[in-house]
């Protein structure tokens, strides 16, 4: 004989104990809670008054008692690109909104946090070093203070995981680019003297609804990231896998930074991304069924193209118009996706900046190949005199990479033959640094020696510097919209600032003709005339000041 038991009841259970159990229940129902008697059991704890409007909720699992006492200062180191500055705007936002405030000075600072890059080995080595030099800072910081915490974030973070946990152990937390959210908690962590990490990558984490703090409130320029990660999967590169698959903000959400930042009189904006003009927003249903884009003539992906969304060409429409007077640049983007209504777009409007990032990494299509960056050498050159067709006086930069797997003699003179032929403004090169993970680390021969890869890279930088000369030299005698950025670090009768090409501009701080009693003050535009260039800087003579849409008249 089958006996059934129903929830809530006992088989057999007498009525008196069943009533009683029924009471029992009742009350528990109507007391308090779990999480109730928790927030009892510690007193409430304010937010700084400065701080309560707006105040996020804290994060679910940080209860009163694991959040940091008031005033813990903490102190931001940045390395690397200018993904990594932005990356370090944004922990702080987090941070200051969990109640830490900021400090430049490395002695008052109860959490060191660098942000850090892992492009090249150079560049670990970099923060390895430092921790070296904040090892004593640590250790006298315990005898005499609260203990000092220390964390490591960003790529070499994702890379090396917990590996740098067990290597210096006087880290404290280690987090990973998409694990930014999560500090309070980390720290929360460390202050009850274990070690931490969270290195998770996410699908979908942009940091949208996280309003960067700027490290200046005078910046005159600001950066705005607008997508994260990175699936072209370059096989000397380690960026896939430290910030993961592409993933883009909502146009909504970046066009809302854009204006905060115009408010604030930034005048400067740059739109960043590992693979900025990959750009596909799919936050809005209505364009999800738009056909995937076309890439630039003779280039292709090792992944498929992916249809719907807003792409960049609407990003770059939309955020143009915001403020006429604050000029908009991008980085770093691939040569792949340049479609025409970009260039038309950039040609077309005064306050989009004529200058391109296309960097080729190498003049070999052999090496290209290697490389898997999907075009060729001849592709790559086409695409060059299409830009410069489409838009006209556009300044060019680019990236190379001396001394990849397998670079012969031979492929290292098309490359030199590539920087004579197209003449770039801006070059960022580096000797290649075999990195774990990709593809070259796994499938070809670091076989280039170290002392060759350094003699081409010299090699380089002087065909370079040469060819930049060269281009600057042309603007000699020409008069170019000049953004001031403050005073020079040479001399403080002199200023520095930015021309529309990126290219660092010296000027005499004299008083303008036009305006008798002012001289150039940071943000203003003003026009310059060269009168020298090197490879790397031009000097001018100040004319006088005007708006970025005045400007569109005279240069």
């Amino acid at each position: 004989m089958r006996t059934e038991v129903r929830a809530g009841s006992s088989a057999g259970a007498q009525p008196g104990k069943k009533q009683g159990l029924q009471k029992l229940s009742a009350k528990l129902a109507a007391g308090p809670t779990l999480q109730q008697f928790l927030r009892a059991a510690s007193p409430p704890q304010e937010p700084p008054c400065e701080l309560t409007e707006g105040l996020e909720e804290p994060v679910p699992y940080l209860v009163p008692s694991t959040l940091p006492e008031a005033g813990r200062k903490v102190y931001l180191e940045t390395y690397g690109c200018q993904m990594n500055v932005n990356d370090t705007d944004v922990a702080w936002a987090i941070l200051q909104k969990n109640g830490y405030l900021r400090t430049k000075s490395l002695e008052e600072a109860d959490v060191i946090l660098l942000v850090t890059c892992s492009i090249r080995e150079k560049a670990e080595q970099a923060i390895w070093n430092r921790l070296q030099l904040l090892k004593a800072l640590k250790s006298k910081r315990r005898r005499t203070q609260s203990p000092l915490r220390i964390g490591i974030l960003g790529c070499m973070a994702e890379r090396l995981k917990e590996k740098i946990l067990h290597r210096e152990r006087l880290v404290d937390i280690v987090a990973g680019p998409d694990a930014y959210r999560d500090l309070p908690r980390l720290l929360a962590v460390a202050e009850s003297g274990q070690q931490a990490a969270n290195v998770l990558l996410s699908l979908d984490e942009t940091y949208a609804d996280v309003l960067p703090v700027q490290t200046s409130l005078n910046a005159t320029s600001a950066f705005v990231s607008v997508m994260r990660g990175c699936d072209n999967m370059c096989s000397y590169c380690i960026v896939p896998f430290t910030r993961g698959h592409e993933r883009s903000r909502p146009i909504a959400s970046i066009l809302q930074e854009v204006k905060m930042l115009s408010d604030q009189g930034v005048k400067e904006v740059t739109l960043l991304g590992q693979n900025v003009n990959s750009f596909q927003d799919t936050s809005e249903v209505q364009f999800c069924s738009a056909a995937a884009p076309s890439l630039s003539r003779g280039f292709s992906t090792v992944y498929k193209a992916k249809p719907g969304g807003l792409r960049f060409s609407h990003l770059l429409d939309q955020v143009s118009r915001i403020d006429p007077e604050i000029r908009i640049r991008f980085t770093s983007s691939h040569p792949k996706d340049f479609p025409d209504e970009v260039l038309q777009l950039i040609q077309e409007r005064h306050n989009i900046c004529k200058q391109l990032h296309l960097p080729a990494q190498s003049g070999s299509t052999r090496i290209l190949q290697a490389m898997r960056r999907g075009y060729t050498r001849e592709a790559y050159l086409e695409l060059v005199h299409h830009v410069r067709d489409s838009i006209p006086g556009v300044s060019l930069s680019s990236d190379f990479i001396a001394g990849f797997c397998g670079e012969t003699e031979e492929d290292h003179q098309q490359t030199l033959s590539l920087l004579r032929e197209v003449g770039y403004n801006v070059g960022f090169l580096f000797a290649y640094s075999m990195r774990q993970k990709t593809q070259a680390y796994h499938r070809l021969q670091d076989d280039v020696p170290t002392e060759v890869k350094h003699q081409r890279l010299k090699e380089l930088i002087s065909v370079f510097r040469e060819e930049a000369a060269r281009v600057n030299g042309a603007l000699v005698g020409c008069t170019q919209l000049v953004l001031v950025e403050g005073p020079s670090k040479r001399s403080a009768s002199e200023l520095s600032g930015r021309n529309d090409g990126n290219t660092k501009v010296i000027i005499a701080n004299r008083e303008l003709e036009d305006r008798a009693a002012a001289r150039a003050q940071p943000g203003d535009y003003v026009l310059v005339k060269i009168t020298s260039a090197s490879s790397q800087t031009l000097r001018g003579v100040l004319l006088r000041h005007t708006t970025l849409q005045e400007s569109a008249v005279y240069c």
